[in-house]
């Protein structure tokens, strides 16, 4: 996530969401009759997601897992709700939290980022300021003791930061930020991997589904998806008009 308010788009997110690879979806769309105004993938066997936007607004909000307390299984409510309610409001649903694994809600709009983690025990916030930020299982890193984070937010910095640019390819529009973010430049177990693949105990698989870049200007929004992480063709603009 970068934060510039000076800049001609003041937000941008990189998002990668890893998930069992046999777990249904869809790409991003208008999923929601309840939330017309949203779009984002959907996620088949729950029905919510793992990141929705506003376009109108323009809005976004993205969901990781965090790390603590599961709910109780009876109680148990899907985290992916969680993004549509957000973006539609850009606030912190009024929800039950106890019945909501641990999580991290990510909502970002033209007057900021928000930060909101629960750990099934407690509730934090916090406002990003400017600057480029990594949001990872175990939460905002802001030091060096996230090996991802160590190795990714140097190599961010260091490339040009995309600005608004209108009607032009994911690539010319993303530059660099779409090679670092789709292109498999560590081994899926290593712990610096931005891109992951991991065989679980059980034998299914845990790997990186898809990629996505959201650009937040005052001319609109821009939404950028790649559904297929080692193939970078298969990045194109998602319709938002």
């Amino acid at each position: 996530m970068s934060v510039d308010p000076e800049a001609s788009a003041p937000v941008l997110l990189a998002g990668v969401r890893d998930e069992i690879v046999s777990r249904p979806w869809m790409s991003p769309a208008r999923h929601w009759p309840d939330h017309p105004g949203l779009i984002g993938g959907r996620d088949l066997e729950a029905g919510g997601t793992w990141l929705a936007t506003h376009p109108a607004v323009p809005r976004v909000a993205a969901l990781l897992n965090g790390r603590g307390v599961p709910a109780p299984a009876a109680a148990r409510r899907s985290r992916g709700e969680l993004p549509l309610l957000a973006a539609e409001t850009g606030e912190l649903p009024p929800v039950e939290l106890d019945r909501y694994d641990p999580f991290h809600l990510l909502v970002g709009g033209l007057d900021g980022v928000r930060l909101w983690s629960w750990d099934g025990d407690g509730l934090t916030e916090d406002k990003l300021p400017p600057g480029l930020h990594m949001v990872v299982n175990s939460g905002w890193e802001r030091g060096d003791g996230n090996p991802r984070a160590s190795w990714f937010l140097p190599r961010f910095a260091a490339e040009a930061r995309p600005r608004w640019r209108e009607d032009c390819s994911p690539a010319r529009f993303w530059g660099e930020w779409l090679r670092l973010t789709s292109q498999a430049a560590l081994p899926g177990d290593d712990p610096r991997a931005l891109l992951v693949r991991h065989m679980l105990p059980d034998g299914r698989v845990f790997a990186s589904l898809s990629v996505t870049l959201v650009a937040l200007a005052e001319r609109g929004m821009r939404y950028d998806f790649c559904p297929l992480p080692d193939d970078l063709s298969s990045w194109h603009q998602v319709e938002t008009g």
